[in-house]
């Protein structure tokens, strides 16, 4: 729903700027715009957050709420949106909040703790555990591209061909064009599907909103936990606030300097390692679909993959299975071995049986190509009801029902946050000469993930230039130590970004090495969860360099 736009003024001067000034700043609010200084954002820095029950269907404990940011902090008083916010409450004496983001970018923080928040109930033991929906995600003001509505949307004939197309490959200077084409027709679509947040929903202003909750919630300084992206959330906090961070911890750390071209190198490499461990698993099981032979089973994969994208398969109600639809459900099962049984029944169910709904379990861990979204968002989440359309959207920055959540929320939250913090656009003559060696790096890097990741180069092709804040900006930070969680068989964000992070932002870095595999730590190995928990309840800092070794345990993080 795009935000509510309002010419009303945010909140009446006091004669006395003077006083309000010191009296604010005493507080640690931000100073009242006086004769041409700061804008004003006294009134947003002065909420207290009213909690209520939840939804229905939400677990009882779980309390909700909500606060009200600028939509553009240059300018607080043209319009307003509402963050949604829910917490489980400390069990014992409280020492404030700790605000946890999942990653993503694109994903709901609200939903993910009412579901998977026993895993943070240790943290409860001294905090309010609190997340929240980042501006133009699930219940806050949510993006959208159209795509899953009834109305004509980036889907269609075209986009479709376009990406067929480029499931051949993006080393052709004609499939490079077309699809460069089907990615600004996506570009319009979502701009006018997703209303005014869409031009203010990067990560710097997602810190200030952090530091706008931080206040609402009652505390001097920011306890935080982040996973994946949500650590490239932390840092730019870290560095736009070094002197509100509390205690803060980073796993599965987010690289904050490489374009997108090689982070998508890195991750179809990381992916491809991920795969092979998984198969070298798989063909010690009698019932591995693609036999006993290791080398085998990887061409197999690869076949399958690239027959699918010939002939994509019918799924049961009425869409298509692709290959690249493959490789994004493959993508997500690798983040955790504990999804390794379920992947293996998946492509047996697929491979003897024609059945896709195994495949389409696992939602898709990348940007789809244009028109691969269409017809099948049911298939992958069921009872999600589609978007209202723009002109039933406009006019109001309040909170959505969850059941008017865009279908496609978080891949366009996705596109949208990552090209607003990316500031880099070469124009369509420079992609098309990249794109011939870009092809032949990625297919090298994975012959399996190379294509998919390949297209995701081409997502902010039609966007405005993002801002270069997060990769010249976020560095030699002045904030209290941070705890940077890097786990080695990391197929999302691998190992070295931990390292390179933490040399990019100084010496309030320290680093926990864990030695184990799947993406992030904190739910997958016991020693990381025991000395993330110690650090943010008790201020215990391993030292920098020290390890974690593998254990049992799985999970995954977004």
């Amino acid at each position: 729903m795009p935000t509510k736009l309002s010419t009303r003024s945010a909140a009446r001067r006091c004669a006395c700027v003077g006083a309000v000034t010191l009296a604010l700043l005493g507080a640690g609010l931000p100073a009242v715009a006086a004769g041409g200084g700061q804008p004003d954002l006294s009134r947003f820095y002065r909420q207290k957050v009213t909690w209520a029950a939840c939804e229905q269907g939400s677990p009882p404990d779980l309390q909700c709420g909500k606060v009200t940011v600028p939509l553009d902090y240059a300018r607080p008083n043209a319009g307003t949106l509402d963050l949604a916010l829910a917490r489980y409450r400390a069990t014992g004496p409280s020492r404030g909040s700790v605000v946890l983001n999942f990653g993503g970018p694109g994903g709901a923080g609200v939903p993910q703790l009412a579901a998977g928040g026993k895993e943070f109930m240790d943290l409860t033991n001294g905090y309010d555990v609190v997340t929240f929906d980042p501006r133009g995600v699930g219940r806050s003001s949510p993006v959208s591209c159209g795509i899953g509505e009834e109305t004509t949307g980036s889907g269609g004939d075209a986009s479709s061909e376009a990406a067929a197309e480029g499931g051949a490959g993006l080393g052709d200077a004609r499939a490079a064009r077309k699809a460069l084409q089907e990615w600004q027709k996506v570009a319009a679509e979502c701009t006018r599907h997703s209303g005014a947040v869409l031009s203010h929903i990067g990560t710097v202003d997602a810190a200030r909103d952090l530091d706008v909750i931080r206040q609402a919630l009652g505390d001097r300084r920011l306890n935080y936990l982040g996973f994946s992206y949500g650590t490239r959330l932390g840092a730019v906090y870290a560095a736009e606030f070094p002197h509100k961070v509390g205690r803060m911890a980073l796993d599965g750390v987010d690289t904050l300097t490489e374009p997108l071209a090689e982070q998508g190198r890195v991750a179809a490499e990381g992916q491809q390692t991920a795969l092979d461990d998984f198969l070298d698993w798989c063909v010690q099981d009698i019932a591995c679909p693609l036999g006993q032979d290791r080398r085998m089973a990887g061409d197999q994969v690869l076949q399958l993959v690239r027959s699918l994208d010939d002939k994509p398969v019918p799924t049961g109600s009425g869409g298509r299975l692709t290959g690249q639809d493959l490789v994004g459900a493959i993508g997500q099962a690798l983040y955790s071995k504990a999804l390794w049984p379920t992947l293996e029944r998946a492509l047996a169910s697929l491979v003897q049986d024609g059945d896709t709904r195994g495949v389409q379990a696992f939602s898709s861990g990348g940007t789809d190509l244009p028109g691969r979204r269409a017809g099948r968002q049911a298939d992958r989440q069921p009872g999600r009801l589609p978007g209202r359309g723009p002109a039933e959207r406009a006019g109001s920055g309040g909170l959505v029902a969850t059941a008017d959540v865009p279908a496609d929320n978080g891949p366009a939250a996705m596109m949208a946050i990552n090209c607003a913090d990316d500031p880099d656009r070469p124009g369509p003559d420079r992609i098309t000469k990249d794109l011939g060696r870009l092809s032949a790096e990625y297919e090298q890097a994975s012959p399996v993930f190379g294509r998919y990741r390949l297209h995701e180069l081409l997502m902010c092709y039609g966007r405005p230039k993002g801002t270069d804040f997060v990769r010249e900006k976020v560095k030699n930070v002045d904030s209290a130590k941070m705890l940077l969680v890097g786990t080695r068989g990391d197929p999302a964000t691998p190992y070295r970004w931990t390292t390179e992070t933490a040399r990019r932002l100084g010496p309030a870095a320290v680093v926990l090495d864990n030695r184990s595999d799947g993406h992030t730590g904190y739910s997958s190995s016991a020693c990381v969860h025991r000395k993330v928990n110690d650090f943010l309840l008790y201020g215990s800092l391993p030292p920098s360099g020290s390890s974690c070794p593998a254990d049992d345990r799985s999970g995954t993080q977004g």
